[in-house]
């Protein structure tokens, strides 16, 4: 890593304020992972507004809130105003949007912890959110309260997007301000890993939901009954035959460094299945959820037709009164983010706040997916990637965790990339850091 000592003075002091007491940092990261923003059903983006207002109007930002009407986003589990922030400074420099998505995930099963608590141990912070992604948000406001206590200048107006409904939404927040025309100049999204990486795009991601109408009755004396999950098993059947055929196609995406030997495959699975309430009664209704990640090289008119196709075929068969496909989700795949004129001071940050040799970086995509291909379908193809995914970090999964230099390196790596400063080349040797486990 290059030295403190080859950085600006004004640089070198900004970088020492993000090295420092973390506890101002780490109690607002605790209020982030506090306020409840779980998708679905998504109903705590208006409180989440507030806290950002609070915590960016110090640092001479002017908020803006977009809401998502209603008819677009609606659908079974979602419930309350899809708000939108924009934080917006502006100094006359060029614009370089920051987006985070404030959804995350819902709790679920196995936390030794309170999900909704930020518990610290060690370097660790744990809690839903905390990698995923609103330790960035924590990062990012690290960096910029670091320029403003030196009064470093920045070569871009940075304009910060608390977007909705990325976890999965049938309308990302992010989406409709592109459709606006709200985003302004090139755009980092920090929903990515902390990881030397080039970002080659990633999979698109359709979620159906499978309504399955029987006739509920009497378990014991089903006079008339048609029981839905009965009627459920021939399109499960069908479900999984499709998905033995569908995940032998792979993508000429390079894959992780990881998956080198197999490549980036199409993935089907069902996610969710409700039916019933108790052994008494034969349920009337089955409710299936099926996620298809496909390929960049496919269309999502053909994924879907292929998808309902397999389930009238198998509906066909059944006593089911009727069988309904609803798109609960979609976020488009997206291609090549990395042509641009800004990769290569991006790549020269990360390696600076992370500590990474040039010659770490690889270009790879993913089979997971991102509310980004809405944004170039708008014309912004260029879209930076970095954040604090790791693969030990629990993403999705109970004790999810950052931790305090991971928090910190991504800091440094947005302040020397905004700072109006050249950024040294990377020396040949990376620096050692700990990651804890």
């Amino acid at each position: 890593m290059t030295s403190a000592s080859s950085l600006s003075p004004q640089l070198t002091a900004a970088l020492a304020h993000i090295a420092g007491d973390p506890a101002r940092w780490i109690g607002e990261l605790g209020r982030m992972i506090a306020a409840d923003t779980s998708f679905p059903p998504g109903a705590g983006y208006a409180g989440f507004a507030d806290l950002m207002e609070e915590l960016c109007q110090p640092l001479g930002f002017a908020c803006a809130r977009v809401v998502v009407p209603d008819q677009l986003w609606a659908a079974p589990e979602s419930a309350g105003d899809r708000v939108n922030l924009i934080a917006r400074r502006r100094a006359g420099k060029p614009a370089c949007s920051i987006y985070f998505h404030v959804d995350t995930v819902p709790a679920g099963d196995g936390w030794t912890m309170p999900p909704h608590g930020l518990t610290r141990i060690g370097a660790n912070l744990h809690g839903r959110g905390t990698a995923d992604m609103k330790g960035t948000i924590a990062a990012t406001l690290l960096a910029l309260r670091a320029a403003e206590a030196v009064g470093l200048p920045l070569a871009y107006d940075p304009t910060l997007l608390f977007c909705t409904d990325e976890e999965g939404g049938l309308y990302p927040g992010v989406r409709y301000l592109a459709e606006r025309g709200l985003i302004e100049g090139h755009v980092l999204c920090l929903n990515g890993p902390a990881a030397p990486r080039i970002w080659a795009g990633c999979f698109g991601s359709l979620d159906l939901a499978i309504r399955i109408e029987g006739r509920a009755a009497h378990s014991g004396d089903p006079i008339g009954g048609i029981n839905a999950v009965d009627q459920a098993i021939p399109i499960l059947t069908a479900l999984l035959d499709l998905k033995s055929r569908i995940e032998t196609r792979r993508s000429a995406m390079p894959p992780p460094p990881h998956r080198q030997n197999e490549g980036l495959a199409a993935r089907l699975n069902v996610t969710a299945i409700r039916a019933g309430a108790k052994g008494s009664a034969l349920p009337g209704l089955c409710t299936l959820v099926i996620n298809r990640r496909y390929l960049p090289e496919e269309s999502a008119d053909a994924v879907r037709a292929e998808l309902e196709q397999a389930i009238r075929s198998a509906a066909a068969s059944t006593q089911a009164l009727s069988v309904a496909i609803d798109v609960v989700g979609h976020l488009a795949p997206v291609r090549d983010p990395d042509r641009g004129p800004h990769w290569p001071r991006w790549r020269q940050a990360l390696a600076y706040g992370f500590g990474y040799r040039d010659d770490q970086f690889r270009r790879w995509g993913a089979s997971s997916s991102s509310d980004m291909g809405f944004v170039q379908a708008c014309g912004i193809h260029e879209i930076l990637l970095g954040g604090l995914s790791r693969p030990e970090a629990r993403i999705h999964a109970a004790d999810e965790f950052t931790t305090i230099g991971d928090v910190q390196s991504l800091a440094k790596a947005i302040l020397v990339y905004l700072a109006q400063v050249e950024i040294p080349a990377p020396a040949a040797a990376a620096k050692t850091r700990e990651v804890a486990s």
